[in-house]
């Protein structure tokens, strides 16, 4: 991509989105164009284009999507397929009507079978029964992706498809109803910590595993993806390692300092058992994630506590 290209964030106040303004940002890109929620409803098609006729756009990194965890996903799926499939036709639909010259989607790896072979390769797409647990989401995802590969077809656009793994980091969403599992425990050590509550309860078993990216990274790869890939298929974005969901529940009970006692309540969802991905394909194409996650937990709890008032008030 060009420095004075117009590059379009879709989602540039989300974990995702964000971090792809800060990369670029640091790269000496300055025509990126972005817009809030407020300013432009990515679910209003004619919005949407009168946005994309006014504004020339180079290039676009689809990170607008509505997200959440469990429990998010079990009691809104109608919201959940309805926002995703309206914001992936309009952004898709006006980036090929306007020209833009490349457009990057951000999938997720929950579009992959519950039962896939670990870890997952880009090929177990569509290869058996989602997670019921966010089914919604995933056949909302895959509908981007299949949108972008069949624009790419008929149209020859070039328009590219990421699968990130579980991610963190900056300007996550700590709400303990919408938010995924590793920023969820760190609100609810932090609260257990602050109350002196003698236990933290965690959804299911703790048994299952899960592999966890930090949205810098993820960026990183997004944007080495935009400069060194065209190709038709799906690419997984993600470290290649997992642990467990106690495991975690640990790491991050030390790392805010918290000393009672951790509960698994078996009555809630595990979800998926296991879900690493194979990154040899992005590995191959020569990109690796360089953030460990103890120095992502870290990070993410300095982070959290600097920006602690804005986020008890969500």
């Amino acid at each position: 991509m060009e420095k004075d290209a117009r590059i379009y964030v879709a989602g540039h106040k989300g974990l995702v989105g964000s971090a792809i303004v800060r990369n670029l940002q640091d790269r000496g890109f300055h025509h990126l164009v972005c817009r809030t929620h407020d300013e432009l409803d990515l679910t209003d098609y004619q919005k949407v284009g009168e946005f994309f006729q006014s504004e020339n756009i180079d290039y676009v990194f689809l990170a607008a999507a509505k997200v959440g965890g469990i429990l998010a996903n079990s009691q809104y799926p109608a919201e959940f397929i309805k926002e995703n499939l309206m914001i992936e036709i309009n952004v898709i639909d006006w980036s090929y009507k306007t020209g833009v010259r490349k457009l990057l989607f951000l999938g997720s790896t929950c579009i992959y079978p519950r039962m896939a072979e670990q870890p997952i390769r880009e090929s177990e797409l569509l290869n058996g029964t989602l997670e019921p647990t966010n089914e919604a989401y995933a056949l909302a995802k895959i509908t981007g992706i299949k949108m972008c590969e069949s624009y790419n077809k008929q149209y020859g656009t070039n328009y590219i498809s990421v699968m990130p793994t579980n991610l963190y980091g900056p300007n996550d969403n700590y709400n303990q109803v919408t938010s995924h599992v590793l920023p969820a425990l760190v609100r609810k050590f932090y609260d257990a910590k602050r109350s002196g509550d003698p236990y933290v309860t965690v959804w299911g078993t703790g048994r299952p595993k899960r592999e966890f990216l930090h949205s810098d990274d993820l960026a990183d790869a997004c944007i080495y993806l935009m400069d060194h890939y065209d190709g038709p298929d799906i690419v997984n974005i993600g470290v290649g390692k997992e642990l467990t969901i106690r495991e975690l529940a640990e790491r991050i009970k030390k790392i805010i300092g918290y000393t009672g006692e951790i509960r698994f309540d078996t009555s809630k969802p595990d979800g998926t058992p296991r879900k690493m991905i194979d990154v040899s394909k992005l590995n191959d194409l020569g990109w690796k994630a360089t953030i460990s996650l103890d120095q992502g937990l870290e990070r993410t709890y300095r982070e959290f506590l600097l920006n602690l008032n804005e986020i008890v008030d969500r």
